[in-house]
C-alpha cells in the first residue's frame, strides 16, 4: 500500500549546511527504492523552535521504507546524521 510522508527536520546550532548535504545525498537514493521525493523545502524565518526543513515524500509500501532506511549507503552516513540533525519528526499524511 503506498506511503506518504512528511519529514521535518531541525539542525543542530550552526549546522543548517550540514543538515542541507546530509539530505541531498540519502534523497537521492530514493528512487532506488521506488520512491520519490515531492516536495522539499527549506524555513527562511522563524527560531530554532520550528524545523529547518520539511519534506514530502512518496513511497510504495511499507517494505520500501524499510529497505531505504536500512541501506547501507545510507547507514554508513549516521555520524554525519547525528552531528547536523538534532531532531526529526515524521508523520504519515494524505493528499487532499
Amino acid at each position: 500500500m503506498p506511503l506518504t510522508l512528511c519529514v521535518l527536520l531541525w539542525a543542530h546550532p550552526g549546522q543548517d549546511d550540514a543538515l542541507t548535504a546530509y539530505e541531498d545525498t540519502v534523497l537521492a537514493l530514493l528512487p532506488d527504492h521506488g520512491s520519490r521525493l515531492v516536495s522539499r523545502v527549506r524555513r527562511t524565518a522563524g527560531g530554532d523552535d520550528d524545523p529547518l526543513e520539511v519534506q514530502v515524500i512518496d513511497l510504495p509500501s511499507r517494505e520500501a521504507l524499510a529497505a531505504y532506511m536500512a541501506d547501507p549507503r545510507r547507514t554508513a552516513l549516521e555520524a554525519s546524521r547525528e552531528a547536523a540533525i538534532a531532531r526529526t519528526r515524521v508523520l504519515e499524511v494524505t493528499a487532499r
